[in-house]
């Protein structure tokens, strides 16, 4: 099984503090696109998974370039402020053998240090990081590829 975990590209600030609704900016588009390409012939997802705020959303757009037909959830236990143990269990049920999940620093680095059992590592803007694992569960995953877009 294959989960693969993405941070959303750079957004734009709050607007008199709605948080729900940051796009990205041109830069994290751009961040986005090259997250999108380097996972294009790496994976082979089954499903999409991602939070309701705008910013993560968008980030899925580049990868659904690639990969139209596949479906997406929403998913209202990734975003910003969310309980990790939550997502992962919410996850764990999922019946799919590839996961593409794209959410938020905080909830997306807590999750992959519950599925590692390490130290939390922060996630870079538009960051992914891929896992193998026979089922999702904490302690159970091998981080097996990572990367991190580089835009000028």
């Amino acid at each position: 099984m294959q989960l693969t975990l993405i941070r959303h590209g750079e957004a734009m600030p709050p607007v008199m503090g709605n948080d729900m609704k940051r796009p990205l900016t041109e830069h994290g588009h751009l961040q986005a696109a090259q997250t999108a390409r380097y996972l294009k012939d790496m994976i082979q997802p089954d499903v999409f998974v991602v939070s309701p705020l705008l910013r993560a959303q968008e980030t899925l757009s580049h990868l659904r370039l690639y990969f139209p037909n596949i479906p997406v959830v929403i998913c209202n236990a990734i975003k910003p402020d969310d309980d990790a143990k939550n997502a992962v269990n919410w996850i764990s049920q999922l019946p799919y053998e590839s996961i593409v999940v794209v959410c938020h620093m905080n909830v997306v680095a807590h999750m992959a240090s519950i599925l590692v059992e390490e130290p939390f590592h922060p996630y870079a803007l538009a960051e992914v990081r891929l896992y193998e694992q026979v089922v999702v569960a904490p302690g159970l995953s091998t981080q097996i590829k990572s990367f991190i877009p580089v835009v000028q």
